[in-house]
């Protein structure tokens, strides 16, 4: 056990697991309408939930130095589930929500080089250096995923998957809740499990 808790503070190092408690995404409430935000994206492009009605849309809140965000990416489960979000008619929204000066905060250019260095594929990757989004969502850690149904709704909040961890082999072991709710918005059902507990590193928040 001593050994497996060390092995765990080298990996880990400066950025230790943080679970959210239930209390800490009260901010934005399911079953309520999303809330609203409008920003640029890695390539100039304005974003406008409100013009995004009528479709499914997932936020994903990153940090690419995180190594629970790295987990996902460096085992390609983040990308599987872009693209195949992607083939249902899902947007989704990569928010990299680190402030200036903060453990991962890219500019423009730099989104696009770990989009391309990953293969990575959400329909953007939203600039939220002022962390506007992550405040008004409760986002407390990255990643931290986000279901808005076709009529606005937030629908889903919570973690990836049900294993808190950065080892990529418990993938495979986990249930993949944002999977499993997405399936279930789309077929037009109720979300199982519609709030879950987020795990991974602390989102470096900026003054809004």
């Amino acid at each position: 056990m001593k050994l497996l808790l060390q092995r765990r503070s080298v990996l880990l190092g400066s950025l230790p697991l943080v679970l959210a408690p239930a209390a800490a995404f009260a901010s934005a409430d399911l079953g309520a309408v999303a809330p609203a935000f409008s920003t640029t994206d890695s390539n100039g492009k304005l974003w406008s939930l409100a013009e995004l009605k009528g479709k499914v849309v997932v936020l994903e809140t990153t940090n690419h130095d995180c190594p629970y965000v790295g987990k996902h990416y460096r085992a390609g489960n983040m990308q599987a589930q872009q693209r195949e979000a992607a083939a249902k008619g899902v947007v989704w929204l990569t928010v990299a929500a680190s402030a200036p000066g903060e453990q991962g905060y890219v500019t423009a250019s730099e989104a696009n080089a770990i989009v391309a260095r990953n293969n990575a594929a959400p329909s953007a990757v939203l600039l939220d250096p002022q962390s506007r989004i992550a405040h008004a969502y409760g986002a407390t850690v990255t990643p931290h995923m986000y279901i808005v149904d076709k009529a606005g709704m937030l629908v889903y909040k919570g973690g990836i998957d049900s294993i808190p961890s950065a080892n990529v082999d418990d993938i495979p072991k986990a249930k993949q809740y944002v999977r499993a709710a997405l399936d279930e918005v789309l077929a037009g059902k109720p979300v199982t499990d519609a709030s879950t507990r987020p795990y991974g590193c602390n989102l470096k928040y900026g003054r809004s």
